[in-house]
């Protein structure tokens, strides 16, 4: 393995975690240092298919979980590593869709007013925003989780915002424009998903 691009994915991890995690994935660190990159790999490709343009960033939070853990559940995991670091990675992606909803989806006004518990009323518009970006094409689906999946803070959103410009080949206010027409047309899903639920009919969205 690379050393320099291992240092600078596990920058986060301190050498005696990431020594856990070598450990646990086989005592030869050698054969360890292999299976390492084919479970980065598998993910890396887990995230892509999802539609994911940050799939290495989340593949290495997914590493850096694990790694965390990894003195806990080394002693009494049974079966193949792999299939831990799958399930995280299903959770770091479920985390990453909610934020993205979060950013996309608000109550509206008529809605608010109903008298619906508020978890319910949630979990339903985020079971409605997820058949909607199913409706949306990969590409478009790729590019709002990229945009709306930035940073918390103003100067990583700017920063991530500006890198997807400049991998996309465009400037920054043909990107918004981009992404509002997607971010519009979810909107617009999204409302008629809640007004069928309203009129007692929670199916699928025709």
């Amino acid at each position: 393995m690379n050393r320099s691009a291992r240092t600078r994915r596990e920058k986060d991890l301190t050498p005696e975690t990431f020594g856990h995690l070598l450990d646990w994935l086989d005592r030869d660190r050698d054969r360890a240092g292999q299976r390492y990159e084919q479970i980065r790999l598998r993910l890396i490709k887990i995230f892509e298919c999802r539609g994911c343009t940050a799939a290495e960033e989340l593949a290495d939070e997914t590493i850096n979980r694990v790694a965390e853990k990894t003195q806990q559940i080394a002693g009494s995991y049974v079966g193949d590593p792999a299939s831990y670091f799958c399930g995280v990675a299903h959770k770091v992606y479920q985390e990453q869709a909610r934020k993205v909803t979060s950013h996309l989806t608000t109550l509206p006004a008529d809605m608010a007013e109903k008298k619906e518990p508020l978890q319910e009323e949630a979990e339903f518009r985020y079971r409605c925003m997820e058949q909607c970006m199913e409706r949306i094409s990969i590409r478009n689906r790729e590019l709002i989780l990229a945009y709306y999946g930035a940073a918390n803070d103003p100067q990583g959103k700017i920063a991530g915002r500006k890198e997807l410009s400049q991998r996309l080949g465009i400037g920054a206010n043909a990107l918004w424009i981009r992404t509002h027409r997607i971010r519009e047309g979810l909107k617009k899903c999204v409302a008629m998903c809640l007004e069928q639920k309203q009129a007692g009919h929670p199916g699928e969205i025709e």
